[in-house]
């Protein structure tokens, strides 16, 4: 058996967006034979993972989800077995880096990659509790270099490619930056969406409750008890937070997809609590 990192090859997401690229890169990292190759047991994140077809095949796009057993693991880290690199659309010099902004030799922005999930785009680790304020700090030293105001004197093809950053900044923030969108997106990637009006998730009890706490908040005209009630969704979403990020490290995503549905039943509630609480001080 052999491990994914004693190959020690340049690290890309983009590999795994196809499988023929994949077996591609497999194939040039050893001196046998594709066949020969392909037929190889490796291990990822002490993982057993049988036979690099089987592996491609059952790649998620772009966080690199493996299914086995039944159960989805997301590596920490992406690791392929070739390097891809591109070159700088001005200078012509090469860029190693999987993503990259700006050329590092000549400082001119780059085109978008279309390909870029947001956990890449905003430096974050794949995980459902990520850091917040490392985020925040990573948004606005992006906003900064790649604002359109920063490249009002360049060319067409700058202007264009500043706004095209500077929107998907927004959007990979904004994605990131709340659980619930988060636990959605992340769900995306690993290609078990929740889809709009199901109720997955939401079984008799948990709906009558639901029911019962928005009937108790439409009533109310009193502050005190309309905080009491935010206080108490707000304890419900920190609980489901801490059980969604437990079922994502297990690898557990049918369990965390369920958790992200009832997220989404107490996220309501809790804009709800902040739109009477905005209206009270009128």
């Amino acid at each position: 058996m052999q491990t994914l990192n004693t190959f020690r090859w340049c690290c890309t997401y983009r590999s795994y967006q196809n499988a023929n690229v994949f077996r591609k890169c497999i194939v040039k990292t050893l001196p046998t034979s594709s066949n020969a190759v392909l037929n190889s047991d490796f291990t990822l994140n002490n993982t057993h993972v049988t036979g690099i077809r089987g592996l491609c095949n059952r790649t998620s796009k772009l966080l690199g989800r493996f299914n086995v057993n039944q159960a989805a693991v997301y590596p920490n880290q992406l690791r392929t077995f070739c390097t891809v690199s591109k070159r700088c659309w001005k200078c012509k010099s090469a860029i190693q880096a999987a993503l990259a902004f700006f050329c590092p030799a000549c400082k001119v922005i780059q085109a978008p990659d279309e390909h870029a999930n947001y956990f890449d785009i905003m430096d974050c680790d794949k995980t459902f509790t990520l850091d917040t304020q490392k985020l925040q700090r990573r948004y606005l030293h992006l906003q900064r270099s790649l604002h359109p105001d920063n490249f009002s004197q360049k060319t067409q093809k700058e202007q264009e490619y500043s706004e095209t950053h500077s929107a998907l900044v927004n959007k990979a923030y904004r994605t990131l930056l709340k659980p619930l969108s988060r636990g959605l997106y992340m769900l995306e990637l690993g290609g078990v969406p929740v889809e709009e009006g199901t109720d997955i998730g939401a079984d008799q009890q948990l709906l009558r409750e639901i029911l019962e706490i928005n009937e108790r908040l439409q009533e109310t005209q009193i502050k005190e008890e309309t905080d009491s009630i935010g206080v108490f969704i707000e304890g419900r979403l920190q609980d489901l937070t801490e059980k969604i990020d437990v079922s994502f490290h297990q690898g557990d995503i049918q369990s965390a997809k369920v958790l992200i549905a009832q997220m989404k039943y107490f996220a309501n509630i809790q804009e709800k609590v902040k739109e009477k609480l905005s209206a009270m001080l009128v």
